[in-house]
């Protein structure tokens, strides 16, 4: 049975139309790559599956671990093993990141019937995964996003996905806006929390990410739809060619 199973999946928001029958199976274990031209669903498809409100789900299905994840709350989503890491992340001013962590984990560990960690079981926690990410002190004792770069941002959604430990993950443009240090970093710390009992998924509009995490699968989401399947050298392709050949394919498929 596979971890995650998107069937004939659209959505909508108000009155537009944007996933238009997304099929799409991902075991545990695997990474797969997502890519596609801007405005055609991808970040769409990571926000329906975490759970946004602002998409409507008009037909298709998603199945999670057995179950019903369009019948599940945002919060039971989270709870369930899914993570969304976002191309924007958001600043929460006020909020340490510490106390952010700390919350969020003992809520996962309520829903899972589970005692909340102590302070130094949680700092103990903190420490170890600080270092997947080469987080400093500093960065750590500062608020959410707060005043960091496009850099210490996604390294803190990383390390935020370090602490909760998810079974499925989305990274919507993990890459955006990194140089090539920030890059490295954040690449090699998504290597080091990949597992055999988890999978990934990963958001992308260039190839070049691909160089520091490989995925088993790469498929092109065009037009609301995957259209295209493959291994890495699909992502070569797609990177000497663009998308315009993608369009041209598929309209000599219907001729």
């Amino acid at each position: 049975m596979s971890l995650l199973s998107i069937r004939n999946l659209h959505a909508s928001i108000g009155d537009k139309e944007i996933l238009k029958g997304v099929n799409l199976e991902i075991n545990k274990g695997e990474v797969h790559s997502i890519m596609g031209p801007n405005g055609n669903g991808k970040s769409t498809l990571a926000a329906v599956i975490a759970g946004n409100s602002k998409f409507t789900v008009t037909q298709g299905e998603v199945i999670f671990k057995g179950k019903n994840l369009l019948d599940m709350p945002i919060d039971v989503r989270a709870a369930e093993g899914i993570f969304l890491g976002f191309q924007y992340p958001v600043e929460i001013p006020g909020v340490s990141i510490s106390n952010f962590m700390r919350t969020a984990i003992n809520e996962q560990r309520k829903y899972r019937g589970l005692d909340p960690l102590s302070a130094s079981e949680f700092l103990k926690l903190m420490e170890e995964k600080k270092k997947v990410v080469e987080m400093t002190a500093k960065l750590a004792n500062r608020s959410v996003n707060e005043g960091f770069s496009g850099g210490e941002k996604k390294k803190n959604e990383i390390f935020q996905m370090a602490m909760l430990d998810p079974i499925m993950s989305f990274l919507d443009e993990t890459d955006s806006g990194l140089d090539i240090d920030a890059l490295r970093i954040v690449a090699n710390g998504v290597n080091k929390l990949r597992s055999s009992e988890n999978a990934i998924v990963v958001i992308t509009h260039y190839q070049r990410l691909l160089d520091y995490i490989v995925p088993d699968f790469v498929h092109v989401l065009y037009e609301g739809k995957i259209v295209k399947s493959g291994t890495k050298e699909l992502a070569l392709e797609l990177e000497s060619k663009g998308y315009e050949w993608i369009r041209e394919e598929l309209e000599s498929k219907q001729k």
